[in-house]
C-alpha cells in the first residue's frame, strides 16, 4: 500500500509517488493506494474550524478509522508512506502498528525537524529547531508566516516525538541522499533505520541532439531568492547568454518586473509547462542552472538533466553538491554568490568541448544511479529489510 497526502500546489513528491506506484505495477506487484489532498480544506477553515484543523494535524480520528478498515480488507504486506501532512495526519501509524504491518517512510523534506520543512528562513539556512527547540519556529512564524499555524505543526511534531511515533512506528526511512540522511540523524532519527535511495527519472528522455541554445532553470519560483540570484548574475553577464526560466509561483510577476527593470532582455519566463514540454525544452539547453540556497533533498530536475546529457551548474550546498560533482558532471558555485554563479556560467558557455564532456559524464551518472531499473533493486532491498525487521 502506498500512502500520500497531496499539497494544494503540485510538486516533486506527487511525481515520485506516481512514478514509484507505476514502477511497482510494471514489476507485477499488486498496489493499493490511499491518497488525500489538502484541497479538502477550503477557505472556510477559520475560527473554530481552524482550531479543529490544528487538532486534526496532530491526530485525525476519522482517518485512522477509515485507514484501519482499508487495512483489514486489503491486508497489505507493507505500507510505504510518502506524506501525511495535513489531512491524513500521523494517526495512521498507530493503525499500522495495531495491524502489525511494517512501515516504510520516504523523507521528501525536513518536516519532522523543521515546521517549514526547509531549514530555510529569511534568505539563509536555519537549523534553530534542531539546535534548540521547535518553539523557535513559532517565534519566527516559519510556517505560512503565521505563529498559530506554526504552533500547530510544532505541537504535532512534539506530540509524536513524545509518543515515539517517529522512532518506534516506522521500520525503515528512505532518505534521498547521504546529506539528507545525516541531517535526519542529527534531527534524532535512529541511524540504523535510515536507508539512502535517490529518486529516478522515467521514462528515459534520451540524449539531447543539439549544442544548446540557452541556459535553463526549471522549478518553482518560490521562494523568490532562487530566482533573484539568477537576475543578479545575469545582470553581470550583460545579456550575453540567453536564460529560459520554466516554472510558476506567486512571485512571478514581481520577478518579471525586476528583470525588466534591470534591462534583462535575454531572460525568458515561460511559466508552467507540462513534464514532457519541460524535457523537450531541456534537450535544447546547453546547461541547467539550479540556484537554490537551501538544503534541497533531491532536485529531480538534476537527475532529468543528467538523463538528457546536460551538465548542471548548482549551489555548493547540501544534496546538490553531492549530486553534481564539480568539473565532472557540472559546476558548483558558492551558494548565494551571484558573482561566482555568473563566472561559472560564463566559463561554461564559452568552453563548449569541456561542457560536452561534462554532459557525457552526466549521462553516465544517470545510467549508474538514476534509472528506474537501478531504483527498483534498491527499493526491493529496503522493503525486504522492513518486512524482515517486523518478522
Amino acid at each position: 500500500m502506498l500512502v500520500h497526502n497531496r499539497y494544494q500546489q503540485p510538486g516533486g513528491e506527487d511525481v515520485v509517488f506516481r512514478q514509484e506506484r507505476e514502477l511497482l505495477e510494471r514489476a507485477g506487484h499488486s498496489v493499493v493506494t490511499y491518497h488525500r489532498s489538502n484541497w479538502e480544506l477550503d477557505d472556510s477553515y477559520i475560527g473554530i474550524k481552524q482550531l479543529a484543523l490544528a487538532g486534526r494535524t496532530i491526530w485525525s480520528h476519522d482517518t485512522r478509522a477509515e485507514f484501519s478498515e482499508i487495512l483489514r480488507t486489503a491486508k497489505p504486506e507493507l505500507i510505504h508512506i510518502h506524506n501525511t501532512f495535513v489531512v491524513i495526519s500521523p494517526s495512521i501509524y498507530a493503525a499500522c502498528q495495531d495491524a502489525g504491518i511494517p512501515v516504510v517512510q520516504t523523507l521528501h523534506n525536513y518536516r519532522l525537524f523543521c515546521p517549514a520543512a526547509t531549514f530555510f528562513r529569511n534568505g539563509k539556512v536555519c537549523e534553530e529547531c534542531v539546535e534548540h527547540t521547535l518553539w523557535r519556529s513559532v517565534q519566527h512564524a516559519c510556517y505560512r508566516d503565521s505563529r498559530s499555524a506554526t504552533a500547530a505543526v510544532a505541537l504535532m511534531l512534539e506530540v509524536h516525538r513524545r509518543r515515539k511515533t517517529w522512532t518506534r512506528d516506522v521500520n525503515c526511512y528512505i532518505a534521498l541522499t547521504e546529506f539528507a540522511r545525516q541531517k535526519c540523524v542529527q534531527g534524532g532519527l535512529p541511524p540504523e533505520k535510515i536507508c539512502v535511495k535517490p529518486n529516478f527519472a522515467y521514462p528515459d528522455p534520451g540524449l539531447h541532439k543539439c549544442e544548446g541554445e540557452y541556459v535553463m532553470f526549471a522549478g518553482r519560483l518560490a521562494p523568490k531568492e532562487r530566482i533573484e540570484i539568477l537576475l543578479k548574475a545575469w545582470s553581470l553577464l550583460k545579456n550575453r547568454i540567453p536564460l529560459v526560466i520554466i516554472g510558476d509561483g506567486a512571485p512571478r510577476k514581481e520577478l518579471e518586473a525586476e528583470a525588466a527593470r534591470r534591462g534583462l532582455t535575454g531572460i525568458t519566463f515561460r511559466g508552467f509547462l507540462t513534464h514532457d514540454e519541460t524535457l523537450e525544452a531541456m534537450k535544447r539547453a546547453r546547461m541547467l542552472v539550479f540556484s537554490s540556497s537551501w538544503y534541497e533533498t533531491f532536485p529531480l530536475t538534476i537527475a532529468e538533466a543528467f538523463a538528457c546529457g546536460i551538465p548542471v551548474v548548482c549551489s555548493r550546498i547540501g544534496a546538490m553538491q553531492e549530486m553534481v560533482e564539480d568539473n565532472r558532471t557540472g559546476l558548483n558555485f558558492i551558494s548565494g554568490n551571484a558573482e561566482d554563479l555568473a563566472a561559472k556560467v560564463d566559463w561554461a558557455w564559452n568552453n563548449k568541448e569541456q561542457v560536452r564532456a561534462m554532459g557525457q559524464e552526466a549521462r553516465r551518472e544517470y545510467e549508474s544511479k538514476y534509472t528506474a531499473e537501478k531504483n527498483y533493486l534498491i527499493l526491493m532491498d529496503i522493503y525486504r529489510r522492513a518486512i524482515g525487521k517486523t518478522a
